[in-house]
C-alpha cells in the first residue's frame, strides 16, 4: 500500500467529539474509503486519556464513514486474538447495523491474528479476505480463574463469608471444593454453552448475509464448519477451505475487492484520528501511568489480562 503521509484532510464532527479525517494514499478521487483498524485485544476499558474503548472508537468511526457521502465503503483491518464478549458484541452490532443503514459495504482485512473476538467482529462484514498464513478462528468462549484455597490452608488464612444465597459467592476463588454446590459447574457451563451458541449462530447468519449480498460470488459455509468450531485455530488457507472467509490476500487485496463492491474505479484510503489536543500534551507530562516504585519489564509479549468471571472470546496466542 502506498502512504502520503498523515495529510489532513477535513475535520468530521462526532457529536461533542470531533474526528479528523487522515488521507493514507491519495488517489486524486472524490470517492474515499475509510480503514478502521481492530488492533490488540478487544475490551470496554478505556483505551486513551480520554476514556474512549475500542468499542467506542469502531462506532464514532463508523458514524463519520456514514454520514460522509464519499465514504463508498469501510475496511475493517483486524490483527487481533479476541477479548471481551460484551465489547466483540458491540462492535459485531455496529458494523452490521452500518451496512444495513448507510448499505456501504464493509470489507474486512485479517492481519496476522484475527481469531476468536476477532474473528467475530468480521463475521457480519460483507466480505472477508484473509492471509494464506493468517490465524482465525478459534470459535469458542472461555471463562478464566484460579482457586488458591489450599495455599490458604497452608499459611493458616481462613475466610469468613457470609452470603444471602447458596450462589452468591459463584466462582470465588477461596472455597473448598466441597463447599462448590454440586449443580455449580453446570449453571456456568450452560452460561458458556449459551455464549458460544450466540456466537456460531453470529457466525453462520453473518456467511449466509454476506453469500446473499454478494449474490453467490463469496465462499458459503462448508457443510461440516461446525466439526471446526471446537476453540481450534485455523490458518487463512483452512479458513477458506471452510467458508469462514471468502478469499485470500494482503491487504491491497481488500482495498481492490471494496471498490469492485462499491462499483468505483478508484477510490482515497482515508482514516479517522482524534485531533491533537495541546491540553492533553500537558496532562501526558503532568501524570505518570504508574507510582515511582512500579519497575515494569518488557518480555516483547502483550499478554492479555483475563479478569475473574468474565467471559471472552479470545485465542490463548498473543499477537506477533
Amino acid at each position: 500500500m502506498r502512504h502520503v503521509g498523515a495529510i489532513s484532510n477535513s475535520v468530521v464532527q462526532q457529536g461533542e467529539e470531533p474526528l479528523e479525517e487522515i488521507i493514507l494514499e491519495n488517489n486524486h478521487s472524490h470517492n474515499k474509503i475509510a480503514v478502521l483498524d481492530v488492533e490488540g485485544v478487544i475490551a470496554s476499558a478505556p483505551m486513551d486519556r480520554r476514556g474512549g474503548s475500542i468499542v467506542d472508537a469502531i462506532r464514532h468511526q463508523l458514524k463519520a464513514a456514514g454520514r460522509d457521502k464519499n465514504v463508498v465503503a469501510v475496511i475493517l483491518k483486524v490483527n487481533s486474538p479476541g477479548g471481551e464478549v460484551l465489547a466483540s458484541d458491540e462492535i459485531y452490532n455496529s458494523i452490521r447495523d452500518f451496512q444495513t443503514k448507510y448499505k456501504k459495504p464493509v470489507v474486512a482485512s485479517m492481519g496476522s491474528l484475527a481469531a476468536s473476538g476477532g474473528y467475530y467482529v468480521s463475521a457480519p462484514c460483507q466480505w472477508i479476505v484473509a492471509n494464506e498464513m493468517t490465524i482465525t478462528g478459534s470459535i469458542g468462549v472461555i471463562m478464566h480463574g484460579y482457586n488458591y484455597r489450599g495455599l490458604m490452608d497452608k499459611i493458616g488464612l481462613r475466610p469468613d463469608v457470609y452470603k444471602s444465597g447458596i450462589h452468591k459467592d459463584m466462582l470465588s476463588p477461596d472455597r473448598l471444593e466441597s463447599e462448590i454446590p454440586a449443580d455449580e459447574r453446570e449453571m456456568i457451563q450452560g452460561l458458556i454453552m449459551e455464549t458460544y451458541g450466540k456466537f456460531t449462530n453470529i457466525v453462520a447468519a453473518g456467511r449466509q448475509e454476506s453469500n446473499r449480498l454478494n449474490k453467490g460470488k463469496g465462499r458459503p459455509l462448508a457443510s461440516d464448519w461446525t466439526e471446526f468450531a471446537d476453540g481450534r485455530v485455523v490458518s487463512g488457507k483452512q479458513a477458506l477451505e471452510l467458508g469462514l472467509v471468502d478469499d485470500l490476500g494482503d491487504f491491497n487485496k481488500a482495498v481492490e475487492q471494496a471498490k469492485t463492491i462499491a462499483k468505483v474505479g478508484t477510490a482515497n484510503l482515508i482514516h479517522y484520528e482524534e485531533p491533537f489536543d495541546l491540553g492533553n500534551l500537558f496532562r501526558i507530562f503532568g501524570k505518570t501511568e504508574a507510582p515511582a516504585s512500579t519497575i515494569k519489564v518488557d518480555l516483547g509479549l502483550d499478554f492479555p489480562k483475563l479478569q475473574i468471571g468474565r467471559l471472552y472470546f479470545i485465542a490463548p496466542i498473543t499477537l506477533p
